[in-house]
């Protein structure tokens, strides 16, 4: 077995635990890695509240090699026992409340999980750690961000890098932002290997439906409106979620503890025309459609408060220092991610739940 991008080289088999693990970005890595590293220990541990959804690894549930953990990152007790009982050595932490709309409405939740919860988990892992120095294997810490702590750029403003002062505008990216601060902190003061990356918007395959895009996706299918913030123009990098997770395997290879790297996909485009492309998409892929074209569906809404107009990534970093570049442009993306909802329904129909219907009126009816 051989680590991503140096098939010349041995790798020593890893024993991993993956927060947040049936979550959106969480349960495509753990599809990555389990389909690259067959020999590796890995264990999800998740809440799965709303936007966690066992199904994501029905198929990785009978592999001797995986295991499933129902828990959540701020029970101190339930994660000092896994990182015992499994030795891990990896970390890779995604466990977050990532809603921007949801923070505005409920903003404790994010504190609590991303702020609290990201402390317990460095915690139990800083007490941990010297157990895998004793018996000479190195750990890592991955802390998955997002570009949303840097703020929000105007038209002509450089891109987002990893020394852009940090500037955060809602409630999530402020709660992330402070996750950010104290994974660099145990680094820094403990000597815990910690690794940060902030990527750019992603998406992809089990997106969940409160989402710009599986949102446009699955509301064209019902032939309901596709509520556009504002004017339309706030731009956005994409960012396909397997070439984040190609990236996020680079970094705990071939990462330096104590560095944050940057991950974008090189794909910067405003809402309406990334809107424009998904009905374009729809309409050639989609049979039966209730409205064609898609594009009548489309309905501008008041904006929400706060709203960054713009944001962009530098991925210079990470493309000299580790050599990962994003491999799918943003219309190659688009068209496999469009092509999985339509061959999905049964993932997605019963993620429209009383709940998410609720949270829908909540934030679009006006």
């Amino acid at each position: 077995m051989t680590a991503n991008g140096n098939t010349g080289n041995l790798r020593q088999p890893r024993r991993i635990l993956i927060t947040g693990g049936a979550g959106f970005i969480g349960s495509n890595f753990v599809h990555h890695w389990c389909d690259r590293y067959e020999d590796d220990r890995v264990v999800v541990l998740d809440a799965l509240t709303y936007a966690g959804n066992r199904a994501n690894l029905a198929a990785l549930e009978e592999r001797e090699n995986f295991r499933f953990v129902r828990g959540n990152i701020c029970d101190r007790a339930l994660i000092d026992a896994i990182l015992l009982e499994e030795q891990i050595d990896t970390v890779a932490h995604f466990a977050a409340e990532s809603h921007v709309d949801r923070s505005i409405l409920g903003p404790d939740a994010f504190v609590q999980t991303n702020v609290i919860g990201t402390f317990t988990l460095l915690e139990a892992f800083r007490n941990h750690y010297p157990t895998l120095a004793d018996a000479g294997k190195d750990g890592v810490f991955l802390h998955v961000s997002t570009d949303e702590v840097y703020g929000s750029l105007g038209a002509d403003d450089p891109a987002f890098s990893e020394i852009t002062p940090y500037a955060p505008n809602s409630p999530y990216s402020a709660s992330k932002a402070g996750s950010d601060h104290l994974a660099r902190a145990y680094y820094h003061t403990y000597n815990l290997p910690t690794i940060i990356t902030n990527c750019s918007n992603n998406y992809g395959p089990y997106h969940f439906p409160e989402k710009l895009i599986p949102l446009m996706c699955i509301n064209i299918l019902l032939g309901k409106p596709l509520p556009v913030y504002g004017d339309g123009q706030n731009i956005r990098d994409w960012l396909y979620v397997r070439d984040h997770c190609s990236a996020l395997d680079t970094v705990i290879h071939k990462g330096k503890p104590g560095e944050t790297y940057n991950v974008g996909g090189n794909n910067e485009v405003k809402n309406i025309d990334l809107v424009n492309m998904l009905c374009q998409l729809m309409d050639e892929l989609a049979p039966d459609l209730p409205v064609r074209p898609s594009e009548k569906l489309i309905t501008f809404v008041k904006d929400r408060p706060g709203h960054d107009r713009r944001y962009a990534i530098d991925a210079t970093k990470i493309k000299t220092e580790l050599g990962w570049m994003p491999s799918v442009t943003v219309e190659e993306g688009l068209r496999q991610t469009v092509q999985w909802f339509l061959t999905h329904e049964s993932w997605w129909k019963p993620l429209l739940s009383e709940e998410y219907q609720a949270y829908y009126q909540k934030v679009y009816a006006h």
